[in-house]
């Protein structure tokens, strides 16, 4: 799966993972080194690191895949589509604008520093 990744969309500058044994493992970690990649670990039981994509998850979750079963793979995958498309195109009332427009501003930021 992660070679057909790459295959299709090409080889990203950094990996970030997390320190399981499968990414741990010197077959890992050669594939690595051949595609040129840099590998960024999170540290050991640093859950907090996930708390915005854990809390995202939950969301889904709990807030519409629960009240909108899904009959099949394909309707699960519009489903999380439709709510992606949802949940970063709404004001959120933490940031006061929408997930893309912070995103955009953030990314502009960074490239004028």
């Amino acid at each position: 799966m992660f070679k057909d990744a790459v295959d299709s969309y090409g080889t990203p500058e950094i990996i970030n993972s997390d320190q399981g044994s499968q990414y741990m493992s010197s077959s890992w970690n050669r594939n690595m080194e051949d595609l040129k990649m840099k590998i960024s670990m999170d540290g050991k039981g640093r859950a907090i690191d996930n708390i915005w994509i854990e809390r995202f998850w939950k969301t889904i979750k709990y807030n519409y895949l629960t009240f909108n079963p899904a009959e099949t793979g394909v309707e699960l995958y519009k489903n999380v589509e439709y709510y992606v498309n949802y949940y970063n195109n709404r004001i959120h009332q933490t940031l006061g604008q929408k997930p893309n427009d912070a995103y955009q501003l953030f990314f502009n930021q960074s490239l004028a520093s």
